[in-house]
């Protein structure tokens, strides 16, 4: 019974940890959109975790691991996707459908 279960509670784990960083990824470049048109900033701008933190509800963190958001996500600029220094294979924002 254990060979059965564990696996699948290791695979559900593993999916729930994705989703968790997906959502916090999704959440990141939120705040960095609000920012950049609160304060009128250039497409081209480059942002920080100090410019972008007020407007985080909480601490984000990859649940993969990360213990701060420096060691867990990566900051691309206004027009950049966040990235997950966790694991930037499947820790990945969609493609936006928005055209």
């Amino acid at each position: 019974l254990a060979a059965i279960a564990i696996p699948n509670f290791v695979r559900a784990r593993t999916q729930s940890q994705k989703n968790a960083c997906i959502n916090n990824l999704r959440q990141i470049d939120g705040a960095v959109q609000q920012w950049a048109l609160e304060n009128k900033k250039a497409a081209s701008a480059t942002v920080a975790f100090t410019d972008i933190s007020g407007y985080l509800k909480n601490s984000v963190m990859c649940p993969s691991g990360g213990t701060a958001f420096s060691d867990s996500y990566t900051l691309q600029g206004v027009t950049g996707k966040p990235l997950c220094k966790k694991d930037s294979t499947n820790h990945i924002l969609p493609v936006d459908t928005t055209s």
